[in-house]
């Protein structure tokens, strides 16, 4: 939707009040910006689904590989489920394929919305699947550092893997977990605390 108003404060308390959200809320750009007039366009949640679902499918196809591309969305994550002919090109070795058209639909919204979304790409199940292997082996080795009380370093992970470790261990005693490293090297510590 598009507003407009004398300056951008005044364009963007208007489109607050008809969206029926509060102003920080706002994902809007800046369509036009004359000297006594204003205009915005905002958009919705809705909006940016829609953007990231029809990214996701054109990039696929322009692959060679048809797919069907569903949306959801699950505390504020932006959820895209593919399913193709060519599940398992679009996995990849160890889920890297896949990760990398995650990262690249992640970059596409937010260049385009000029505002940072989590979105999380999945084919059949695979990543439910790997996040239970995840949650599974964190667990096991959280034990093993209560038995030994010697801290453990995992190895590098993506970020949604990460914080399936942290959620895993956040109610185990004498366990604390952090994340340490920069970017592909980020790679999380399951520490022994008394």
């Amino acid at each position: 939707m598009k507003y407009e108003g004398r300056t951008l404060e005044e364009a963007l308390d208007i489109a607050s009040k008809e969206e029926y959200v509060n102003k920080e809320d706002l994902v809007y750009s800046v369509v036009s910006n004359e000297e006594d007039k204003v205009e915005i366009e905002v958009y919705t949640i809705v909006d940016v689904i829609e953007y990231a679902q029809s990214y996701l499918k054109n990039s696929i196809e322009a692959l060679g590989i048809g797919c069907k591309v569903s949306p959801s969305l699950k505390d504020d994550i932006i959820c895209l489920t593919i399913d193709s002919d060519r599940n398992p090109l679009l996995i990849g070795k160890n889920g890297s394929t896949l990760q990398a058209l995650n990262e690249l639909t992640r970059i596409a919204i937010s260049n385009h919305f000029k505002h940072r979304y989590r979105v999380l790409l999945d084919i059949n199940g695979y990543k439910d699947d790997k996040y239970d292997r995840i949650a599974k082996m964190a667990r096991r080795i959280a034990h093993e550092v209560q038995k030994t009380h010697q801290d453990a370093t995992l190895d590098p992970m993506p970020a949604d893997e990460r914080r399936i470790v942290h959620n895993a261990l956040t109610n185990m005693p004498n366990i604390k977990t952090e994340s340490s490293g920069f970017g592909k090297n980020r790679q999380v510590n399951i520490i022994y605390v008394d």
